[in-house]
């Protein structure tokens, strides 16, 4: 009979139900097919013997052969522990337990040779190995037991039950048992071939019970592989699915708006990489499905003259379009600096946000429900159920990562047919997240800056150098440049932020003292019309000098501020950093970010510091910051479901998903309905995964 794996683990030999209870609560294994794939996270060589006198002082983990002589009891300060002398021909050396003493003094027996494995301690005078493992040679020696010893994920819970490292093995060695260690293949064969693929079984063996390190590294690389694609192939298929079910408007013809636009009003030439995108945006439009794109560019790239020439193919075409912001004062930037172009084309754009007056509010709704009101730019307050369109043909959402599914549903759901779709994020995202997390959604990226721009110059200063900063901002200063000085918001410590703030606040007005200079003020704690009134008082150029908390890291455009100081750099992580540093570097003056710190600095901070000074390149930048932070922190929460990855490692892995999307996209060309017999193996496993989230839980 063939086990099914979905089977409770309850019924495993060896299990039963106080145990099953732990696995399921501890490491969330429901079925025997949840502990096929609990993978190790490491592996110990077990194939090295010790003599007792080759044992080093390192604390490693080491497995000797030899003979228990003796044992004895030594009183401590709490209770007693066990010790017992253990010897080989070279020299003697002692095993240690602290509990459980009297079940051990049964079990082991001297002058009986036994394998013992653990970390090595030197303590008076000799090596000791607290709670090893101990195992009787003979059956050391008849066990299925890979040299390549697995370490299981586990917890304190587990391990202070019983369930250690070594009863997880032996649980996993039943289930080999019961199950014949066979398990259905889930990859064809053409597939395998080409890319020499161990099969499935092989794979499972010898991931958990490994030979030799050769057979572990193609066992590894065949599960990895087998996940990637997985995910791949349900993304892309989504993308298809969603092509084919969901249809857009047809945006047929380039007009009036969008030519005059570029003939005449265009304030630059644009760059050959916004040239591709608007290239690609076009084809999504006139292809009678729904586009549904993303569009990633560092900051300053010019993403907003993209969008808006977008926005003018709606037009073109009889639609109204919108965008949608995450605050307030991006939008109104956004607002403000197409309101001119507008102007220019007699286009009707208004701006709608939580401190639109009533009155002006219900014109606006009047005159989007009747389509006299073309584009409308606002925050949330778009979503309202109030906010009708009569035709809505475009919308835009501005960093997204802000604003959750169901909020991106609820624009959706404004038309009797879903809008096109164009997302734009100034945070880079790296290719391998974007591929697994964005996978269902085409990806344009804009990757040079407009003509022109001078790269920031960015340097790390410790605190002792302040004089010479100050100095080097009187220089600024005195040629008629704007500086910025940021301090850091961390919620936990407000008070101590609000102290650092007003502490720099103070020491600045001390250096840089009025009437000669002015100097504004923005934090959190401040009502939204002192820092709307602060912010365009900076932005008129009355004040010289802007002291403020992270507030300002998105939105603010003041093309004459030319330094960003940002204080205590060390507590930012490095998208803030490159997010911060974006706000200079708008004009076509050269501009400087200067990071401060004290001297104490973690490894992480001095990796994020030296990036930031090396490099200006978003992306290369997002790459470190997936390195150092990990893919779940990086998307947040609600997108890093994705990512909870049974064996394959997104930052590790980079090539291998290449890999499996190539191969996804493929065979999904020339087999798009996985009709053809020789895919049957893979119709079957993305069926059974559809049923379930969890990409792994019917992958065997």
């Amino acid at each position: 009979m063939s086990v099914n794996l979905q089977t409770p683990i309850d019924y495993l030999k060896g299990v039963g139900p106080s145990r099953a209870d732990l696995l399921r609560k501890e490491l969330g294994i429901h079925t025997y097919q949840d502990l096929i794939n609990l993978f190790p996270n490491r592996y110990l060589d077990r194939t090295h013997y010790y003599k007792i006198n080759q044992l080093q002082r390192n604390n490693a983990d080491v497995q000797v052969i030899g003979k228990i002589t003796h044992f004895k009891e030594v009183a401590q300060k709490r209770g007693k522990r066990l010790v017992a002398t253990f010897q080989d021909d070279t020299g003697t050396m002692e095993l240690v337990w602290f509990r459980g003493q009297k079940w051990i003094k049964d079990k082991l027996k001297c002058n009986k040779p036994y394998v013992v494995f653990g970390k090595t301690n030197w303590f008076g005078g000799k090596f000791n190995m607290p709670h090893p493992e101990v195992e009787a040679l003979e059956e050391h020696e008849n066990n299925l037991r890979s040299a390549m010893q697995p370490v299981y994920p586990s917890t304190e819970k587990l391990t202070n039950s019983g369930i250690t490292n070594r009863a997880l093995s032996k649980i996993m060695q039943q289930l080999f048992i019961e199950t014949g260690g066979k398990f259905s293949e889930t990859l064809p064969d053409s597939l395998r071939a080409e890319l020499q693929l161990i099969n499935k079984q092989s794979a499972l063996f010898n991931v958990h019970f490994p030979k030799n390190q050769e057979l572990l590294a193609r066992a590894q690389f065949r599960l990895k592989f087998e996940e990637l694609f997985y995910i791949q192939l349900q993304l892309i298929i989504k993308n298809l699915i969603h092509k084919s079910k969901i249809k857009g408007f047809p945006f047929n013809h380039v007009g009036d708006y969008f030519n005059s636009f570029f003939k005449n009003h265009l304030p630059f030439n644009l760059t050959y990489a916004q040239k591709r995108v608007l290239k690609e945006i076009r084809a999504d439009l006139g292809s009678h499905a729904q586009m549904n794109r993303l569009l990633q560019g560092d900051v300053g790239s010019g993403k907003t003259i993209v969008g808006f020439m977008s926005m003018l193919m709606a037009l073109d075409n009889g639609f109204q379009a919108c965008l949608m912001a995450p605050t307030e004062i991006l939008s109104v930037q956004h607002y403000s600096g197409l309101l001119q172009w507008c102007k220019k084309l007699n286009i009707n754009i208004k701006i709608l946000t939580g401190s639109t007056k009533t009155s002006e509010r219900k014109k606006i709704h009047e005159t989007l429900e009747n389509g006299q009101l073309q584009i409308v730019i606002g925050t949330h307050a778009l979503l309202e159920d109030k906010v009708k369109f009569k035709n809505l043909g475009l919308a835009i959402i501005d960093e997204q990562h802000r604003f959750g599914v169901a909020q991106r549903s609820k624009l959706w759901h404004k038309n009797t047919s879903p809008p096109h779709i164009l997302v734009m994020t100034a945070t880079p995202i790296p290719r391998t997240l974007a591929m697994s997390v964005y996978g269902d959604l085409d990806i344009s990226v804009i990757d040079e800056l407009p003509p022109g721009r001078k790269p920031i110059k960015t340097v790390h200063r410790y605190d002792n150098n302040r004089l010479n900063v100050f100095r080097f901002i009187r220089d600024e200063i005195s040629k008629g440049r704007q500086i910025y000085v940021v301090y850091p918001l961390i919620q936990e410590s407000e008070k101590m932020d609000y102290k650092d703030l007003m502490d720099g606040y103070e020491s600045l007005s001390r250096d840089f003292p009025m009437p000669d200079y002015q100097i504004s003020i923005v934090h959190g704690k401040m009502k939204p019309e002192d820092k709307d009134y602060e912010m365009r008082r900076f932005l008129k150029g009355e004040t010289q000098i802007m002291v403020a908390t992270t507030v300002i890291e998105v939105g603010v455009n003041v093309p004459n501020a030319s330094v960003m100081i940002i204080e205590s750099a060390e507590r930012f992580g490095l998208s803030q950093l490159h997010q911060l540093r974006g706000r200079v570097g708008r004009g076509a003056k050269q501009s400087y970010c200067i990071l401060m710190t004290s001297h104490k600095l973690s490894n992480d901070s001095k990796v994020r510091l030296e990036t930031m000074v090396k490099t200006n390149d978003g992306f290369e930048i997002a790459e470190v910051d997936l390195k150092l932070r990990g893919p779940g922190d990086i998307m947040g929460t609600q997108q890093s479901g994705v990512l909870n990855l049974k064996i394959a490692d997104l930052i590790k892995d980079q090539d291998i998903l290449q890999h499996a999307r190539y191969h996804a996209k493929n065979i999904l060309k020339i087999d798009p309905k996985l009709e053809l017999s020789e895919n049957k193996s893979i119709l079957n496993t993305y069926r059974q995964l559809s049923k379930f989230k969890n990409i792994w839980n019917y992958i065997s």
